[in-house]
This record gives C-alpha cells, structure tokens and sequence, in this order.
C-alpha cells in the first residue's frame, strides 16, 4: 500500500512542537528575536529532538526557540496556517491542534489574542487546502490550578468556532489529576470535549485517574496503561480513545524502539488505538513516516490502516458533518 496516498487523521499535534525551522529564522529576521544561530543546520539540532534523548524533560527543551518567536498575532497565525499546509500535503484530511495558550503571552498579547490568531490561521488554512481542522486548549502541568482556570474561560466564547476540548500538558507525575479536577470540571461544564496526556513516562494509574476523575474521552500516549490493569480494562471495553505518537514515545525513552511500542499489542486487545505525529518538527515526523515505522516494526497492514483510521473519525471531535465526509475518503479507496 502506497501510504503517502492514503488519506489521514491526526489527532495529536502540538502547534508549537510542528513550527517549520525556516519559519524560525524568518520570523527572527523579521521581528529582531535573537536565537543561536541562523543557519538552518543548526536551528534544526536545536528544535528536533535526537533518537537518542535522554528524558521526556530533554525533549521538552525543544519548545522553547519555537516559544520564542510565537508571541505576537502575526506569527502565531503564520505557524498555524503552514501547519495546516504542511498535513495537507501528507494527505491529512483532518487535524486537530493544540497548543498552551499561556506560553504565548510573553510580549502581552491576552488569551482572546492568542487563541484568535491560532483559530486564523487554521481558517485560512481550510480555505487553501483540502483539510479540515480543530483546536484544543493546552493547560500546563507546571503551572498553577489558578491559570488552568484562566484558559478554561477564556476559551469559552471560542466553543463551536474552532476550538472543541480541553488537554492537560506537559511533564508527568503522578496524581496529577486531583490537582486539576475542578478546571477540567468546568470545562466539561462549558462544553468542552477532553483529551488528557497520561501514561506517557511510566505511570499507569494516571490513565486511570485521567479517565474515572477527569473523564477523558481521549487518552494522550497512555503506553503505560498496561500497567494499570483497571486502566487497561477500561480502555478494552469503552470508546475511550488512546493518542499514540511512536516516534516521541522512542525519543522520550517511554519505550526502547518502534518493535516493544505497545501500539499493536492494544490494538489487538481491542483498544481503540490511533496513530499521531505529536510533534512533526520536534520528532522530524510526518504521519506517513509514522504509519510506515509501523508497518516496518510491528506489520500494520492495510485493514489495520483502515480500522485506526476509523477509530479516528469516531474518536474525533469534529462535527458529524465532517465525521462523514472523513468516513467517506477511506471507503472510496479502501
């Protein structure tokens, strides 16, 4: 199977983590940002992740040059349009981003600002390219209860125009999810769908806590749900959905290689598994390379394809419009 042709579905792709380098050096040119080096090179060892990372925290570092130069309207629309751009030309037919909107505040730009010229330029995108997208808001780990509050609200108004669930972020420990109970509560409370990183850096309670406490619809990585076996049961006998991303989860050092991924061993069991870049700069990823890893690793083949695929359209939130438009392309051609 020709899987450059086949069409796509990513549901787990961090706006700031999928910045193109050349974007970075133009944007610095342009707006006077002092960053290591201009040379293309170089900006690429900075923003892409190595195989042989050490820690899920090392390859965090890889947001901050992005970060940097993603805090004025201008520029944030600017990256979210050629990301758009950039998955349609991996046949993406839909995409959903998120992204932490308190990152972007450095140069004062409020969260209404922030999340506008997010949603802009994915609008423009749209319109120029056969792809359809949706936003999800990003609260921090590493930051206070206080501020997930702050971007639960200021989303709000933003619901049903662009913008469809709530995620939780950043580096794992364990419990996190008692912390942030009452912002994801209300969340859910406003309308938002919720997806939760959980189970990424070996701690598979937090897939269990991110489903019974926060209600995740959607489960982020989550590698580490087998070692929940109640996670794990849940998982076999719901429509929650797990968000895998094998190229991260390697770099991170969750797993050891694409081969002890548990990606196939889930789906299997009768997870709903779906494949994702996570970050196509930071991991030097498209969702083609993902799907051809795997096929190589752990021999995916097209029914595979297809079922995950599937598995993506339900597990999405988009609208049932556009649910059935996506059905659509996949039984034309498988």
């Amino acid at each position: 199977m020709n899987l450059k042709d086949l069409p796509k579905i990513e549901l787990h792709c961090h706006l700031d983590g999928s910045i193109r380098p050349e974007t970075i050096i133009s944007i610095a040119k342009k707006d006077g940002i002092e960053i290591p080096t201009e040379n293309i090179d170089g900006i690429r060892e900075y923003v892409m992740a190595p195989v042989d990372c050490k820690s899920l925290d090392e390859y965090l570092d890889r947001f901050t040059l992005p970060n940097k130069v993603m805090q004025t309207k201008e520029n944030l629309k600017r990256v979210a349009y050629e990301l758009l751009e950039d998955a349609s030309k991996d046949n993406v037919k839909y995409i959903e981003i998120r992204f932490a909107p308190s990152l972007h505040r450095a140069k004062g730009l409020s969260f209404e600002e922030v999340i506008e010229s997010v949603l802009e330029g994915m609008k423009e995108g749209e319109e120029t390219y056969p792809i359809k997208s949706n936003l999800i808001l990003s609260c921090m780990r590493t930051m206070s209860v206080k501020e997930a509050f702050k971007v639960v609200e200021a989303g709000k108004k933003y619901l049903n125009k662009g913008v469809v669930a709530i995620d939780l972020a950043a580096s794992e420990y364990e419990n996190f999810a008692q912390k942030y109970k009452e912002p994801i509560k209300r969340a859910r409370e406003y309308g938002y769908r919720v997806t939760i990183h959980a189970g990424e850096t070996g701690i598979g309670k937090n897939v269990l806590d991110a489903i019974k406490i926060l209600k995740a619809e959607r489960i982020g990585h989550g590698i580490y749900a087998k070692d929940s076996k109640e996670a794990y049961e849940i998982l076999k006998n719901s429509h929650v959905i797990i968000e895998m991303c094998p190229t991260s989860n390697v770099q991170t050092k969750g797993v050891a290689s694409y081969e002890s991924h548990p990606l196939k061993e889930f789906f299997q069991d009768g997870i709903k598994v779906t494949l994702n870049t996570d970050n196509m700069t930071v991991s030097n990823t498209t969702l083609t390379n993902e799907h051809e890893l795997m096929k190589k690793a752990q021999n995916i083949n097209i029914q595979d394809y297809k079922k995950m695929y599937l598995h993506g359209v339900d597990g999405s939130f988009a609208s049932e419009k556009i649910k059935e438009e996506l059905r659509k392309h996949i039984s034309i051609i498988c």
